[in-house]
């Protein structure tokens, strides 16, 4: 398939996108620094989920990592150089990488992350912010920040929505790296899958989204998602009651019930 990119991203330097068979790759592709995360593999990582939510050829998004490192986290070269400079510098940093989670969390795509190394600290978030996560069995996660006196502090947001306040507390104020099965257990992953067999599970998974699920509804689900954990309960059930009732009336529920009710193969 023609890869067509936009003039932002030809000039990507430690991100790659491509699409295949109506799956967007955001690949990071930094592996001589583990992965590392600074301002400009932020920005790229931005510019890419935009341009894979807007690509008309791409129905999922997958996430994953050039080398053994999946991402070690924060570049802390580049945190020490901030360490330099202002309160608000620093403030305007924090808020990019804030930016790149809520971007991913509220994407209009579903996110699969590949896992094929070890995710720490802010590498840590980025597997545990997308919407299901594969990883291999060696490797490892945790939330490191504490052991050298930094916060984890954007990614405490989204953990407690996933995996509730003990779970957070327990990787958040020990520092602990823990093992993939342990991660899976704490739900911070979904789905380990051995080494060999990585790219193509995720791949066959993705593609199997793409065929059996219509893509709206799949869209419609994560802001449903997204929203209601704000909302106490009766507003939560009111809401859910409007968007039922406006799913119904939707050229995809339509086509969708048409096709079961005569039997027919539906494939989106």
């Amino acid at each position: 398939m023609e890869n067509i990119l936009a003039p932002e991203l030809e000039a990507l330097r430690y991100i790659t996108y491509d699409c295949q068979e109506r799956l967007g790759y955001i690949t990071l592709n930094r592996p001589d620094k583990r992965n590392a995360l600074n301002a400009d593999v932020v920005t790229e990582l931005k510019l890419a989920f935009e341009f894979a939510e807007n690509d008309e050829r791409c129905k999922v998004i997958v996430l994953r990592a050039n080398g053994e490192v999946f991402c070690a986290g924060a570049d802390l070269g580049y945190i020490q150089d901030l360490q330099n400079f202002g309160y608000t510098d620093n403030l305007d940093d924090s808020t990019h990488l804030m930016q790149l989670f809520h971007q991913i969390y509220t994407l209009k795509k579903v996110v699969i992350g590949e896992v094929q190394g070890h995710a720490l600290a802010g590498g840590c978030g980025l597997a545990a912010i997308c919407d299901l996560t594969f990883a291999v069995p060696e490797a490892k996660f945790g939330y490191t920040e504490v052991k050298i006196g930094f916060l984890p502090a954007i990614v405490s947001v989204f953990l407690l929505r996933k995996i509730g306040e003990a779970k957070t507390k327990q990787l958040l104020l020990s520092g602990d790296i823990v093992s993939a099965q342990a991660a899976q257990d704490l739900g911070l992953i979904n789905f380990l899958t051995p080494r060999a067999e990585l790219a193509d599970t995720v791949r066959t998974y993705a593609q199997r989204l793409c065929r059996e699920n219509s893509g709206q509804s799949m869209e419609i689900t994560k802001e449903m998602l997204a929203a209601m954990p704000e909302m106490d309960l009766e507003e939560a059930l009111r809401y859910a009651a409007q968007r039922n009732a406006g799913a119904r009336g939707s050229a995809d529920c339509r086509q969708g019930i048409a096709a079961f009710l005569n039997k027919e193969k539906m494939s989106w």
